[in-house]
């Protein structure tokens, strides 16, 4: 069995990549052209089958591939829990992710807040013939109001895991892996592609 990534983001492709060790896994791009997909969702989990759908649909040739694609992102309860789903275009549609967040640091600032609770979010969907699975995972902590660290991508620099003092930024990636939203959303999408073989 084929595995396709829904992604063309280089971190999130290297980190999934490595959850999947020994398997036959390469992004969409390998096989199609790239394209943009219209991530008009309400939820983590509409966005991911949207993305994993429209991949699907894009390949010819359908046997023996599953498409699995990831949607995630950053809340922040108290600002009503965004970014959440626009944690990718928070800064504006073309923002970078370095982009994204200084603007979450500077709204931090601009509140005067040094520290607050925030989580992440990761909706993994696989879509093959035999149908659609999602499944999600969580990582809680707190964001601060700067940059810590060059490990991870995205918010990764100002996110502390609870029971930890240092960012994802500044974590060994072995750690890392082990707190990750997307790698305990990862592992449960594991037991699904077992009992599609």
């Amino acid at each position: 069995m084929k595995i396709i990534l829904a992604t063309s983001n280089k971190g999130k492709i290297k980190e999934i990549q490595n959850s999947f060790k020994n398997k036959d896994i390469a992004p969409y791009s390998d096989f199609i052209e790239s394209f943009e997909i219209e991530e008009n969702g309400k939820t983590f989990q509409e966005n991911a089958i949207l993305k994993a759908n429209a991949i699907f649909d894009a390949i010819d040739n359908k046997r023996n591939i599953v498409v699995l694609s990831d949607d995630s992102g950053i809340s922040l309860p108290i600002f009503g829990n965004a970014p959440g789903i626009f944690s990718a275009r928070y800064a504006g549609e073309k923002a970078t992710a370095k982009d994204n967040l200084l603007k979450l640091i500077n709204d931090l600032k601009k509140r005067g807040i040094k520290k607050t609770p925030a989580f992440y979010t990761a909706c993994i969907a696989l879509v093959s013939q035999a149908g659609i699975f999602t499944v999600h995972g969580w990582m809680s902590g707190y964001v601060i109001d700067e940059v810590r660290g060059d490990n991870g991508f995205g918010y990764d620099p100002m996110f502390v895991p609870l029971g930890y003092d240092e960012t994802l930024g500044e974590l060994d990636d072995n750690i890392k892996k082990e707190l990750s939203h997307r790698s305990k959303a990862l592992k449960r999408a594991k037991i699904i592609l077992a009992n599609m073989v």
